[in-house]
């Protein structure tokens, strides 16, 4: 029992920190933040279709990314929650059908981030026009990137997650 619980810890720790350091390489090249976003790391948010423990790691890595980024409060508060509902959405409402499984986070992202763009970080530019550019964000790192990761990952999970 013991060792089951190191191994989803050290997994948490792992998608965790990719993820820091995916949103660290994006941030890099002027994609993790402001008003058009395309996060590498958000495509890792598939991952709960192999494991649960990919959640908190998701949560974390996302929380740690935008403290590193220099995130407002509101961006680092609302942020992580709106990657913990998509990795929960995947997690619970997608598993029957893999092709669903982007859009949770899709959608999580698409409400949530425009809010803090325009009224946290004040930049201009109207609720839809952020939801128009967070959305084609996520569904180039969500659903593009993260269907490719799926796909290569799909035939090493047991090696990988155990399942």
């Amino acid at each position: 029992m013991q060792n089951k619980k190191i191994t989803h810890l050290t997994q948490a720790a792992a998608i965790a920190a990719l993820y820091v350091v995916l949103t660290l390489l994006s941030n890099i090249l002027g994609l993790a933040n402001y008003a058009i976003q395309v996060r590498f790391s958000e495509a890792l948010t598939i991952l709960p279709l192999f494991t649960a423990t990919a959640i908190p790691g998701l949560y974390a890595g996302c929380l740690i990314s935008n403290i590193l980024t220099g995130c407002i409060v509101w961006d680092i508060i609302f942020g992580p929650l709106a990657t913990l509902l998509g990795a929960l959405g995947t997690r619970y409402l997608c598993r029957k059908c893999k092709w669903a499984a982007p859009l949770p986070p899709i959608l999580a992202n698409t409400l949530i981030i425009p809010f803090i763009l325009s009224y946290a970080y004040k930049f201009e530019g109207s609720l839809p026009y952020f939801m128009l550019t967070v959305g084609i964000g996520e569904v180039l790192s969500c659903g593009v990137l993260g269907m490719l990761l799926y796909f290569t990952l799909f035939k090493y999970r047991k090696q990988l997650f155990g399942s």
